[in-house]
């Protein structure tokens, strides 16, 4: 595996950052997770933008230029001769001094990893997930705002540790005024009477680009997509519900907190949105050979 650190390539094992960067003792700097499939890196342009506005949020100044940073991503993808792929995409604060100042941080680094992740085992697709809420809520909008894609995912983490506790792969993660917010690392969705509902993101969803996707993919469908405060009782009396992400795609949500979705198994708007996901996936996006 070849990994770019700042306009260089390493190999995996020489590929290192130092013990002072700042991303490393304090998660100071933004993060992309990016797919590639069939040869084209599916909304790179969407991510680089997202990338920057995360960073511009905290005050890290990307030392590249959006273009160059996606000529990064799509070299890091072609030196790695890849059709398929993940890419992790990060920024940090860079090397500094002991203490939480960032202004002792000079130079930001810029890292591309290009590999394979597989989220959630294959067979969940087809038989669907259980979810569990969890006691950990989303961080508020007044500290670190859930638009922001940061190094720090503690608050993520810890709801992942409360659903594997509970023996689950995923969470549903509720605001502090117990408003459903998102997943651990996923959008989440609801089917009702034939209408798509997915929580604002002024409840602390993130502004997730699969989740835009779907919801275009949605309304070229004819689907009416709504983005209301949804509580426990609306996930609960649901006739359909699944999580979006870049890593995760497209899962079929079956259970939440033992009570059964819908029928209890994946439903047709579901199905019919991942066939037209993975169909648009394997047509668009930026060439990478």
């Amino acid at each position: 595996m070849k990994i770019f650190i700042d306009g260089k390539f390493f190999s995996e094992r020489d590929a290192k950052v130092s013990v002072f960067d700042h991303g490393l003792l304090y998660g100071g700097g933004v993060f992309e997770g990016i797919r590639a499939y069939n040869g084209r890196i599916f909304k790179l342009k969407e991510h680089v933008e997202r990338l920057f506005q995360s960073a511009h949020s905290i005050l890290l100044k990307i030392p590249l230029t959006p273009a160059q940073v996606a000529k990064a991503v799509v070299d890091t993808v072609r030196a790695n001769k890849l059709k398929d792929s993940y890419i992790r995409l990060v920024v940090t604060r860079g090397v500094g001094t002991l203490g939480l100042n960032p202004l002792s941080c000079k130079n930001p680094s810029v890292i591309v990893i290009a590999g394979k992740i597989q989220v959630y085992p294959p067979e969940m697709y087809a038989k669907g997930m259980d979810m569990v809420t969890v006691p950990t809520v989303r961080s508020l909008h007044s500290t670190v705002n859930p638009a922001i894609k940061s190094l720090n995912y503690l608050n993520n983490i810890l709801a992942k540790i409360e659903a594997n506790n509970a023996g689950v792969e995923e969470a549903v993660m509720l605001n502090a005024a117990g408003f459903v917010a998102e997943g651990t690392a996923d959008n989440l969705f609801i089917v009702k009477r034939g209408e798509l509902f997915t929580p604002p993101l002024s409840a602390g969803a993130l502004y997730g680009i699969t989740r835009a996707t779907v919801i275009d993919l949605a309304e070229q469908a004819g689907v009416k997509v709504s983005e209301p405060n949804l509580t426990r009782h609306d996930l609960f009396n649901a006739d359909e519900c699944f999580v979006t992400g870049t890593g995760a795609e497209i899962m079929p949500v079956v259970k939440i907190d033992g009570r059964a979705i819908g029928t209890g198994k994946p439903g047709p708007l579901t199905a019919r949105l991942v066939h037209d996901y993975h169909a648009l996936t394997q047509v668009a996006g930026e060439p990478i050979y």
